[in-house]
């Protein structure tokens, strides 16, 4: 065991992992997600967990890819995703927070006449990707200089998608960086777009819709759109580890 994935199993015991996630008020979570579409989750992963996770992005064996968006059209800067087995700690928040999500993925579908249902475990879901042919993992870790930035966009990468994902600051606003602030749009039918920009702390975790998510209107439910992406970067540096449920083609 490498010295950093030691780290991480000293100061995020799976244990703690999964009584911290259980002790959310999984209530307001879920109406903030109904209601606006995303949510912060506040202190979701402690400093120390944040600086090891950081870390991590100067190391190449953990990760399968490494994509510096510039070359893609992307925005700037660059991120990597972690390869199988995951470190700990995004390996049991991604197993914990999926159950929790579950009810809101399935009633979201529902209303929106998708037919699709999620199973209560996440090992039982990624078994369904990976039966569809969606075998690589898609946490990542993200990495931002002064100028930065990323454009907006859907996190999408086959046919099986669960319909919310996290995004986790591990940098601290105003000494690590600043600008740099997530950003939402959501597009309604008839109607130009909404934007939301969502601020963070270190540790804080935004839940959001990956794609499409139901709105109440005057004449029943309908579907609206979502991308996300970043801001410009003024200054400092910024890493942000996003956890996304389904793997990709």
């Amino acid at each position: 065991m490498n010295t950093l994935t030691a780290e991480l199993r000293r100061i995020a015991p799976v244990r703690d992992i999964v009584n911290r996630v259980r002790s959310l008020d999984w209530g307001r979570i879920s109406g903030d997600l109904g209601a606006q579409g995303c949510t912060v989750i506040e202190k979701l992963v402690s400093v120390d967990e944040c600086d090891a996770l950081a870390r991590l992005y100067s190391r190449d064996d953990i990760f399968r890819s490494r994509v510096v968006m510039e070359h893609h059209g992307f925005g700037r800067g660059e991120y990597k995703y972690f390869s199988y087995p995951l470190p700990g700690v995004v390996s049991e928040l991604r197993t914990s927070i999926y159950p929790q999500l579950v009810p809101i993925a399935n009633r979201w579908n529902e209303a929106m006449g998708v037919d699709a249902r999620y199973p209560a475990k996440h090992a039982d879901f990624i078994k369904r990707c990976h039966h569809a042919g969606q075998l690589r993992p898609t946490p990542l870790l993200l990495q931002y200089g002064s100028g930065d930035y990323n454009c907006l966009h859907q996190d999408l990468y086959g046919e099986h998608v669960f319909p919310i994902q996290i995004t986790i600051l591990l940098s601290e606003p105003g000494r690590d960086f600043t600008g740099g602030e997530f950003v939402l749009t959501e597009q309604r039918p008839r109607m130009q777009s909404r934007p939301e920009v969502v601020p963070l702390k270190q540790g804080d975790a935004v839940a959001f819709a990956v794609h499409h998510r139901p709105v109440q209107g005057a004449r029943g439910i309908y579907r609206v759109n979502l991308r996300h992406g970043v801001s410009r970067l003024r200054s400092g540096h910024r890493h942000t580890v996003g956890i996304i449920f389904h793997d990709a083609t």
